[in-house]
């Protein structure tokens, strides 16, 4: 009987174990600045030495107050994104954030976060958001949001926001809980990719004839991302 229930807490000890080190693992100091140069391989970034970390790798000039421009993507949308590329002092803190334009109509159109839960509040117009649950229900959660509004994105699952106004634009502030949480926009990752995926493939997953998805993939699927 002893032998089992040390068992039991120990596959409970595993369980609890793995879910902590899920996303980003916690940092064991009170910061680790990237490191970009060095030539150390890790599971982000190496820390740079102590006695070389100034304030202004804690700071960012990222300009989130200005519009950005949102005339250049199909999908009438511009996401900027601060994440441990654009600020060292990320590193190991597990945060990121967004700002999301959108023109009128303009979308931020069906993706992931691999790495991230996401927080958002619209800041300015209204989004129409939503996200997927996984196999096998599907189900499919949105909510209209205006300004001064907030809704969560769980992490991995397909989510989108759109903005319905014809003649106004939304903008929106998004937290995310990764240091890089990565985004997978649906349409560009299967009709994108490099090389492409076979069309034999992709005519049977969506039950489609072939030729509509030598069409899609022919497209030019562009990132939304800055």
């Amino acid at each position: 009987m002893a032998s089992y229930s040390l068992f039991l807490l120990m596959a409970l000890l595993a369980l609890v174990t793995s879910g902590a080190v899920a996303s980003d693992p916690s940092p064991l100091q009170d910061f680790c600045v990237a490191d970009k140069h060095s030539p150390v391989h890790v599971n982000g970034f190496p820390c740079k030495d102590i006695n070389d970390v100034k304030v202004d790798d804690f700071f960012l000039a990222a300009n989130l107050d200005k519009p950005m421009d949102t005339t250049k993507s199909k999908v009438r949308s511009n996401v900027t994104l601060i994440n441990v590329m654009k600020l060292a002092g990320l590193n190991t803190l597990g945060i990121s954030m967004a700002r999301i334009d959108y023109a009128p109509l303009g979308q931020n159109p069906p993706h992931t976060h691999p790495r991230a839960t996401e927080i958002l509040t619209v800041l300015e117009g209204s989004l129409y958001v939503g996200f997927v649950t996984s196999n096998p229900d599907n189900k499919f959660f949105n909510k209209l949001l205006n300004k001064g509004d907030v809704f969560v994105f769980p992490q991995g699952l397909i989510h989108f926001q759109f903005n319905p106004s014809h003649d106004k634009p939304a903008v929106a502030i998004a937290a995310l809980s990764s240091q890089n949480p990565g985004a997978i926009t649906i349409a560009n990752a299967v009709f994108g990719s490099k090389p492409p995926i076979a069309d034999d493939v992709l005519a049977k997953a969506f039950q489609v004839d072939k030729k509509v998805v030598d069409w899609l993939q022919a497209q030019f699927w562009e990132d939304n991302h800055n």
